[in-house]
């Protein structure tokens, strides 16, 4: 198939397609004898694999490794796991963060429902945030 039809099936640009050749996410196809790519279905089964991987949270880097170690090495699956286990320590910490930001971001609310502004600093920016 040409890459259009390649791009519609897999719900991407051409463009995209491209940049996914370049990148070493997608193989270089075969050439027609007008030199047009012609990519086969296990062109479009990378590309869902690589959306699906995108949507798991790996980058393109990463979703690069994993290609190479299943084409190197065979199946990826001790290299997802520890991609993934990454990953998910990593969303724990951000979600901790997150939760930290939200204490103090009652706290800031809380503390605007008790001032006036008419009573604000005149040498500061606003009240409800301290700076000291």
């Amino acid at each position: 198939m040409q890459i259009g039809e390649l791009a519609e099936r897999a719900g991407l640009t051409t463009k995209t397609l491209r940049f996914y050749e370049q990148a070493g996410l997608l193989p270089g196809p075969a050439r027609t004898a007008s030199g047009y790519r012609d990519y086969d279905e296990p062109a479009l089964a990378r590309l869902r694999f690589v959306r699906a991987a995108q949507a798991a949270g790996l980058t393109l880097a990463e979703i690069r490794t994993v290609i190479e170690v299943r084409d190197d090495e065979g199946p990826p699956c001790g290299h997802v796991t520890a991609l993934l286990n990454r990953h998910a320590a990593a969303l724990d910490e951000r979600i901790r963060e997150l939760e930290a930001t939200r204490v103090e971001v009652r706290r800031l609310r809380d503390r605007a429902a008790t001032l006036d502004p008419a009573t604000c600093r005149e040498d500061g920016v606003c009240d409800v945030i301290p700076t000291v």
